[in-house]
């Protein structure tokens, strides 16, 4: 008897699973067009406004794009959803604020040379502050890496995820102490005046306590030192991952960890090395955040942890240019749905595409399919 060559049909239940996720798609992107084509007609009946929240959620974006990145470097090291790199902002955001409020670290220049250019000086010290900040975050990142995760490296992955948990709520805990960072939420000081500026007919500069001409375009110094900080860390980000003995040594660590042991490559040393340098990019984000909404209190970075991580998600975890892509993207997404559809809404919304994400497409914006390595 000849054995059939014809491959056989697949199961009922594979079928409707299949149709099933294909009417997903659809259901997805009909609400996409329905909310998209919303936007776009409040955006045409008010383009100034539009305009404006449009800037607002880039500087929202460039702060998450720091923490994604973080994420999506652990990630893709050793395979951890690193929960705890939220609260690792969160202590960067108070360090700046005690640099600033108690040590007036930002002034520290202008304090040893009276005479020089007081903008100048200003400069100085806030780089200071988000050094200080970004060192500190990288060395509770590396602490928290050699005692916490590096023994469950060869455990279970929900071993390690539990853990990130558990060192999330240790992070945020120990900092409500009264003697740590307090329970109450504490008014920022910002290391820099602000200055506002209007686009209408020109590029003005709004004084203090004016009202800006109606149908005018606002953004402020903030953002501008929020973006110039976020492309200037990529970059430099980029130049290590690409152009260094470090970033190939964390590239072979990434792809093959016994291989890349073979090699000689110190592959615990490159873990901690990514841990470092993820957290000190959240550390340089915390004093973003906190200067540009200026209020911080022990739980602020759960909220942004999670979101980033949903942005890391959507850009393609793993992926360096799919974290920034993703968080201009959640950033965008967050700032509309407040301003158009009601601000209680902007958490569920952004929330929702992470699930929206895993759905359409699991691997992300830029991510691709794990292969198998020979």
């Amino acid at each position: 008897m000849e054995r059939s060559t014809t491959t056989p049909p697949p199961p009922f239940l594979y079928q409707q699973m299949i149709k099933g996720r294909w009417i997903g798609r659809i259901f997805i992107y009909a609400i996409g067009l329905f909310a998209a084509a919303g936007i776009a007609i409040k955006a045409y009946q008010s383009p100034p406004l539009f305009v404006n929240q449009v800037v607002n959620g880039l500087q929202l974006g460039f702060v998450y794009a720091l923490i994604a990145l973080g994420y999506t470097m652990i990630y893709g090291i050793v395979k951890l959803i690193n929960f705890a790199h939220g609260d690792v902002f969160m202590v960067g955001a108070f360090v700046s604020y005690y640099a600033i409020s108690g040590f007036e670290l930002h002034l520290w220049l202008l304090a040893l040379i009276p005479g020089i250019n007081p903008a100048f000086g200003l400069i100085i010290g806030t780089i200071s502050v988000i050094l200080l900040s970004m060192i500190t975050c990288a060395l509770l990142a590396v602490t928290v890496e050699r005692f916490a995760y590096k023994p469950l490296r060869d455990a279970p992955r929900i071993s390690a995820l539990i853990t990130a948990i558990g060192i999330s709520f240790f992070l945020e805990y120990f900092g409500a102490l009264p003697f740590v960072f307090t329970p109450n939420f504490i008014t920022y000081k910002r290391p820099f005046p602000i200055s506002i500026w209007y686009i209408k007919d020109g590029i003005h500069s709004l004084e203090a306590g004016a009202a800006p001409p109606d149908g005018s375009i606002l953004f402020s110094n903030i953002l501008i030192i929020i973006i110039l900080t976020s492309l200037l860390l990529l970059v430099l980000l980029q130049f290590i991952v690409h152009r260094t003995k470090i970033g190939k040594a964390m590239r072979a660590t990434s792809y093959d960890k016994p291989t890349a042991r073979l090699m000689g490559i110190n592959v615990d040393g490159i873990i901690s090395i990514t841990f470092a340098i993820g957290a000190a990019l959240a550390g340089a984000a915390g004093i973003l955040y906190a200067t540009a909404y200026p209020q911080v209190v022990f739980w602020m970075g759960i909220t942004p942890g999670l979101k980033a991580f949903v942005a890391a998600v959507l850009g393609g975890i793993g992926s360096i240019p799919g974290a920034l892509v993703g968080a201009l993207i959640m950033g965008q997404a967050e700032v509309l749905s407040a301003s158009y559809i009601s601000t209680p809404m902007r958490d569920a919304i952004s929330f929702s595409i992470l699930i929206l994400v895993l759905l359409v497409r699991p691997t992300g914006i830029f991510g691709e399919p794990e292969r198998e390595k020979a």
